[in-house]
C-alpha cells in the first residue's frame, strides 16, 4: 500500500512518536500549525471514520484522550479535528486525528471562522435534514 501514514506503522518512514498502544499511533504532525501538533492514527488502514471496527474506533478515541491531556502541557486548550474524507480536506486517505494545542494569540479562531460559505437554513430545511439522516441505515 503506498499509503505515508501505514508506512510510519511500519518502520518503513521515520516519524516522531509520542505514544503507542497495540492498535493505534501518535506522533508529532511533521508540518505542524502549533507547538506540539500531533497525529493520532489507527494502525489498521481506514479512509473514514464510519469504516473503522468498534475496537479500533475505541482505542483510537482514548488514545486521542490521553494525549489531549498531556498537550496541556504545552497549551491548555487544543483543537480535535478529523477531515473525514477528500471532500472534507483530508488529504491522505487514512483516518487521521489532529490533536492541535491553542491559545488566544494564535490567531485561528473557532471553527465557524473557517466558512465563508454558510448556509441560512429554514424550520423546513432543517426538518428535511434530519429527516433524510434519520432515515438513513
Amino acid at each position: 500500500m503506498d499509503c505515508i501514514f501505514c508506512k510510519i506503522i511500519n518502520g518503513t518512514i521515520s516519524a516522531k512518536k509520542l505514544y503507542e498502544t497495540p492498535n493505534s499511533l501518535a506522533f508529532l504532525d511533521a508540518f505542524p500549525l502549533t507547538r506540539g501538533h500531533t497525529l493520532v492514527i489507527p494502525k489498521n488502514h481506514y479512509a473514514k471514520v464510519q469504516d473503522m471496527s468498534e475496537s479500533d474506533s475505541k482505542d483510537l478515541f482514548e488514545t486521542v484522550k490521553i494525549l489531549s491531556k498531556k498537550l496541556e502541557s504545552i497549551s491548555l486548550s487544543s483543537l480535535i479535528a478529523i477531515h473525514n474524507g477528500k471532500e472534507s480536506g483530508q488529504e491522505i486517505p487514512h483516518v487521521h486525528v489532529h490533536v492541535v494545542p491553542r491559545n488566544s494569540s494564535d490567531g485561528a479562531g473557532p471553527i465557524h471562522s473557517m466558512f465563508v460559505k454558510r448556509p441560512v437554513l429554514d424550520e423546513n430545511e432543517f426538518e428535511k435534514i434530519i429527516k433524510i439522516i434519520q432515515d438513513n441505515k
